[in-house]
């Protein structure tokens, strides 16, 4: 807590709006900067306004928003950009009530969206759905900041009445709308940009961002645990520093273990970028475009700010939140509080027989989903497979294994597909989180499997796991299946205990587990599992899984 009577430290303060460095007294009082007093000599640290991600899905850490918190100010993160829009495809209004009241019990600045796009698609199912009415007024509350990604761009360049309502209810309140555009570009990322999205963090490639750029969209450079469009977009930090900023989207329990956007500030200082200019991406200027109550080491500012060894690694000593300090040495100082399990989740047992893929050709020709490492976009492949019974299964050894996406909402079949590159030579892997309507996802090496992984998330309505025939793992998610209300170690630990496993069954992968969970993302090019079956983007429409 801010401590009323005041005190000071004694640092180089690094002065991000003038671009200037000096040795400073800065005094505090009431949890606020009241006064910056140079003097002749400081020592050998830095104090510097503290890392914001532009945006991120809380939900994909794992962890509720107090527990999140927790780890993050390790790492000099004071605030982020949030969209709740995984649970709120569970939950609706109530989850996000949800996000609201945990991360007010914390000290971390959490701005949350509006989500427009509840579904994300009408081609999936989801536990929820939000109205342009439900979205105007949530966007009228104080504690939501702007209007979270535009995933159905098709609908916004159609003119949607419904979606363009949402994006005129967010201009009229001044609050920003964040876009999300895969491989938009030209004409339609002109119209798109025009209907007055801001931003955008799915850019994958260099000429992508440029024409948004000079759409007038900010760009979001993403370094997540699956998506990471850092090395492509890298140039942009030193040709148009002024339109980007630092997300992660999504990242696992894991990796926030490890870093956050101090990974990205000193992965930016490496590549030539000026130090001040790295800090003025990570903090002013999200601060700015999404009106953040955030300080940014100025008199008069609430006192948001880190210490750091130096301007290179950026290593974070401590970290102060409104004057309090939260975290030091590595070690956070925020107590840990526990949190409830809003749930929905339609839990039963599943047989092998209901994986069965039947075809009437022998060898049969199949679509299937690409995987590409690292990103969240998906090839499509043509394969041939055997067919001696009538009934095609995996097969591991062409890496070739079979894809379901099972409702959890309601009693209804599996969705079958295969998909390419994901590597299990044996077992299955399976997650409830399936973005976006976080339905279960599951890819194995036979039918066997598969309904061994699904059955076991569907026995703890909730998680990920991994198995093979002697052997599982599994880690819970009881909030919306999503989350996890364990310790940040805790969570951390079983998961990579499942990732590691994952790795054991063959996938050759970084991030098996979260390249898994979009697989059912349909607004992501280009070949897609929706629980009601096989998805084309470019179609956008179903596909044929059997070639004719």
């Amino acid at each position: 807590m801010p401590d009323s009577a005041g005190f000071a430290l004694e640092s180089n303060v690094v002065d991000i709006i003038d671009r200037r460095i000096f040795p400073a007294r800065v005094h505090l009082r009431a949890g606020h900067i009241s006064r910056i007093e140079p003097i002749a000599e400081a020592g050998a640290t830095f104090l510097v306004p503290g890392f914001v991600d532009a945006h991120i899905h809380i939900e994909s850490s794992m962890l509720t928003p107090p527990e999140f918190a927790r780890v993050a100010v390790r790492h000099g993160t004071v605030a982020t950009v949030s969209d709740p829009h995984e649970i709120a495809n569970v939950l609706g209004l109530e989850g996000i009530e949800y996000m609201l009241a945990e991360a007010a019990r914390s000290p971390l600045t959490f701005c949350f969206g509006a989500p427009p796009c509840v579904p994300a698609t009408t081609f999936e199912t989801s536990g929820a759905t939000l109205s342009p009415e439900n979205v105007a007024a949530l966007l009228a509350r104080d504690e939501i900041g702007y209007l979270s990604e535009m995933m159905n761009f098709p609908g916004v360049l159609a003119g949607d009445p419904g979606l363009l309502s949402m994006i005129a209810a967010a201009k009229a309140l001044g609050k920003p709308v964040d876009g999300h555009a895969p491989a938009v570009r030209g004409d339609a990322a002109r119209q798109y940009a025009a209907a007055g999205i801001s931003t955008d963090h799915e850019c994958f490639e260099l000429e992508e961002a440029l024409e948004k750029i000079a759409c007038g969209m900010k760009i979001l450079i993403r370094e997540g645990s699956a998506a990471r469009n850092y090395e492509a977009l890298e140039p942009l930090l030193l040709s148009h520093p002024d339109w980007c900023m630092f997300c992660s989207d999504d990242t696992h329990p894991d990796a926030l273990e490890l870093g956050h956007i101090n990974l990205s500030v000193r992965r930016a200082v490496a590549a030539g970028v000026d130090p001040i200019q790295a800090l003025r991406i990570a903090t002013l200027h999200p601060v700015e475009h999404y009106g953040l109550p955030v300080g940014l080491l100025r008199e008069g500012d609430r006192a948001d700010f880190l210490e750091v060894t130096d301007l290179r690694d950026f290593a974070v000593r401590r970290t102060w939140l409104a004057g309090g300090l939260v975290a030091e040495n590595g070690h956070t100082l925020i107590p840990r509080v526990e949190s409830g399990t809003p749930n929905h989740f339609h839990s039963r047992t599943l047989t092998s027989s209901d994986f069965r893929v039947t075809a009437e050709d022998n060898p049969a020709t199949v679509r299937v989903i690409a995987v590409e490492g690292g990103q969240l976009i998906t090839g499509s492949e043509i394969a041939s497979l055997a067919n001696p019974e009538g009934v095609l299964r995996a097969d591991p050894e062409r890496d070739l294994l079979k894809i379901a996406v099972v409702n959890r909402y309601a009693d209804t079949p599996p969705a079958l597909g295969f998909v390419s590159h994901l590597g299990l030579k044996r077992g299955a892997i399976a997650s409830s989180v399936a973005h976006d309507s976080h339905n279960i996802v599951a890819v194995g090496a036979s039918d066997e499997d598969l309904c061994r992984a699904v059955n076991l998330i569907m026995e703890q309505r909730g998680g990920v796991c991994a198995v093979d025939r002697a052997s599982e793992r599994i880690l819970p998610l009881p909030v919306a299946g999503l989350m996890s209300n364990e310790d940040s170690a805790v969570v951390a630990a079983g998961y990579a205990g499942v990732e590691a496993m994952a790795r054991e069954l063959g996938s050759p992968l970084a991030a098996p587990l979260m390249t898994l969970s979009f697989l059912a993302l349909l607004v992501i090019p280009e070949l897609k599992m929706s629980d009601r079956g096989l998805f084309s983007t470019e179609a956008f429409a179903f596909a044929e899984l059997i070639v004719k």
